[in-house]
C-alpha cells in the first residue's frame, strides 16, 4: 500500500515560465515549460491518478492545478508557512527550485492524512476574490499616499484629484462585488450577515464568499481557515502568549477587525466589549474577541440558513 501511494505523488515547485517537477517513486526530476499546452502534454503521460503537490505561487500555480483537476488527479496545496518550517525540521539547507520539488512530495508523502486535497472555485468566485483582493491592495496604496503626499503646494491638487479617483475606483470595486454576490445566490446570505450589528456590506460579503470556499463542518475550522484562531505554546510551568495564528487572507481579518471596532458602539456589543476590559484586557484584545465572535455568528446563520435573531442576549465568554 504505501508503495502504491507513493508511486502516485509528484511534488511541483511552481515559477512564472517553468514547473519544476519530482516523482517520488523514481526520484526523476525535470523541468516543463509553465504553459498550457506543455501542462497538458506532461499530464497526458499518465495512464492512472496521481497526487500533486504545489506551493502556491501568486496565481502562477493555477494553470497546472486547474489542469490536473480536470482530468481527475488529486491537486494538494501546501501552505508555504508548514513547508518552510518542515525544510528547518529536517534539516535541509538548500532551498532550491529542484529541492523544493522534492520537499513537496515527502511532505505530503509523511502528512498525507492531514492534508486537504483542493478544488477549484467556479468562475465566478474567482472573479470575486480577485476583485476583493485587488480592493485591498487599493485601499493600502491609497492610506499611503494620503499619509506620505501632504503638503505639496503647487501640485496638491494633483494629489487630491489622484485620491478622489481611488475612492471612485474602490466605490466601482464594491459595485462588481456586488453584482457578483448576486450572480452566485448569495444575496440573501449577505442579508443575513449584514443583519449581525456592526457587520456592514463588505464584511458580509467577504464572510459569505469565505463560507462558500472550503467545506466547514464547524466554526472552528471557519475561524481558523481565516487565521483568527489563537496559538498556544505551553510547556510545564511556562504559560505563553496568546496569538493569532494569521494563517489566512489578512484581508478578512481586517474587514472583521473594522466590523468589531463599528459593534462595539452597538447596544449588543458594548457589555461584552466592557466586560473584557474590565477583566484587564488590553485596548485592542476585546477587538480581537468581539471579531471572533462575530465571525462565529456569521458562521451559524449561513450554516443553518436563519436571520439573525436582533432579541439575542450575549453571555460574556472571553474565550470565543
Amino acid at each position: 500500500m504505501e508503495q502504491r501511494v507513493r508511486e502516485n505523488i509528484v511534488g511541483v515547485d511552481v515559477a512564472k515560465d517553468t514547473l519544476e517537477v519530482f516523482e517520488l517513486h523514481s526520484e526523476e526530476v525535470y523541468s516543463i515549460a509553465n504553459e498550457g499546452e506543455a501542462i497538458e502534454q506532461w499530464l497526458a503521460r499518465w495512464k492512472v491518478p496521481i497526487r500533486l503537490a504545489i506551493e502556491p505561487t501568486n496565481r502562477y500555480h493555477e494553470a497546472v492545478a486547474q489542469a490536473a483537476h480536470a482530468r481527475g488527479h488529486q491537486v494538494c496545496m501546501v501552505d508555504p508557512y508548514r513547508l518552510m518550517h518542515y525544510r528547518e525540521g529536517i534539516g535541509q539547507r538548500v532551498k532550491a527550485d529542484r529541492q523544493d520539488a522534492k520537499l513537496l512530495a515527502w511532505y505530503v508523502s509523511r502528512e498525507e492524512g492531514e492534508i486537504r486535497l483542493w478544488a477549484p472555485m467556479t468562475p465566478g468566485e474567482q472573479r470575486f476574490w480577485h476583485v476583493l483582493k485587488r480592493r485591498a491592495t487599493l485601499v493600502r496604496a491609497r492610506t499611503q499616499l494620503k499619509q506620505s503626499l501632504t503638503d505639496l503646494g503647487s501640485v496638491q491638487s494633483d494629489v487630491d484629484a489622484l485620491l478622489a479617483q481611488c475612492n471612485q475606483t474602490v466605490i466601482k470595486m464594491e459595485r462588481a462585488l456586488k453584482s457578483e454576490a448576486k450572480a452566485l445566490g448569495w444575496t440573501a446570505e449577505v442579508r443575513r450577515c449584514q443583519a449581525i450589528p456592526g457587520v456592514g456590506p463588505l464584511t458580509a460579503l467577504a464572510m459569505v464568499a469565505t463560507y462558500h470556499r472550503g467545506q466547514f463542518t464547524r466554526a472552528d475550522a471557519f475561524i481558523a481557515f481565516m487565521g483568527m484562531d489563537v496559538r498556544v505554546r505551553d510547556s510545564g510551568q511556562f504559560r505563553g502568549r496568546r496569538k493569532l495564528t494569521k494563517k489566512g487572507d489578512s484581508e478578512l481579518r481586517r474587514l472583521l477587525f473594522n466590523a468589531a471596532m463599528q459593534g462595539r458602539r452597538s447596544a449588543l456589543w458594548e457589555p461584552y466589549y466592557l466586560a473584557l476590559r474590565a477583566r484587564g484586557f488590553s485596548t485592542t484584545a476585546p477587538f480581537v474577541a468581539l471579531a471572533r465572535k462575530l465571525a462565529r455568528i456569521c458562521f451559524a446563520v449561513l450554516q443553518k440558513r436563519v436571520d439573525f435573531d436582533p432579541d439575542f442576549r450575549l453571555r460574556t465568554c472571553a474565550v470565543t
